[in-house]
């Protein structure tokens, strides 16, 4: 796929995200992996004013390719995730309300829907502590030890990061990341509920990534 293709594949999910109510304002950020480095989206610019010329293409050491304005200042998150995860192939990061309430309160989001096995391969994790966002190696980092090998993360006091094979994925994995978080804050009422067991969980996402759709 041509370079300004993936640029406007970014624009339309950044766009969708703000019709779902993902975002708001030049909140959030999108970014897709490409050639040797990955494309993001830039700092500080509405996105019903952006084109696909004001993406920024980074090599994996931060270095920018192509582009003219600054990159999102969360890019070395978007980098960082990508390098420690081949199968990602794009990264959506969201302030959805529920997911950013479940961050402020570091819950674990819970696999108690089949949604989350099977889509982001586990329980989503928040990150240990509150980084302040001047300090983006450190937050970049510890986003990363908390997502681990699943495909979603809640950023303390923040919000969620959430990957996929595909930009349409990871704008899937945000949505399913919102619904979780509404449904465990819900439940916090005082309502039983039971986690998946974890060998189901293993199973749903193996059965998902393997045989949805194929059989």
């Amino acid at each position: 796929m041509e370079y300004l293709e993936v640029c406007a594949q970014i624009l339309a999910i950044c766009r969708r995200m703000q019709e779902l109510g993902l975002i708001y304002g030049t909140w959030g950020n999108v970014s897709a992996r490409y050639g040797e480095g990955f494309i993001v989206t830039p700092s500080r610019l509405d996105y019903d004013v952006m084109v696909p010329e004001d993406m920024v293409y980074l090599d994996f050491e931060g270095h920018v390719l192509r582009g003219e304005r600054l990159a999102t200042s969360e890019r070395d998150i978007h980098r960082l995730i990508l390098k420690a995860r081949p199968d990602l192939g794009a990264v959506v990061h969201t302030h959805s309300p529920c997911a950013c309430a479940a961050a402020a309160a570091g819950l674990t989001l819970e696999p108690i829907i089949e949604e989350i096995p099977q889509l982001i391969g586990g329980a989503v994790r928040s990150t240990p502590r509150y980084v302040p966002a001047l300090d983006h190696m450190k937050l970049a980092e510890e986003t990363v030890a908390a997502l681990g090998g699943v495909n979603a993360v809640l950023i303390r006091n923040h919000g969620p990061m959430c990957g996929g094979g595909d930009l349409a994925e990871a704008l899937l994995c945000a949505q399913v990341v919102e619904k979780a978080a509404r449904m465990q804050i819900m439940l916090m009422g005082g309502a039983a509920y039971e986690p998946i067991a974890p060998e189901y969980v293993h199973a749903e996402r193996r059965r998902y990534v393997e045989k949805y759709g194929k059989e």
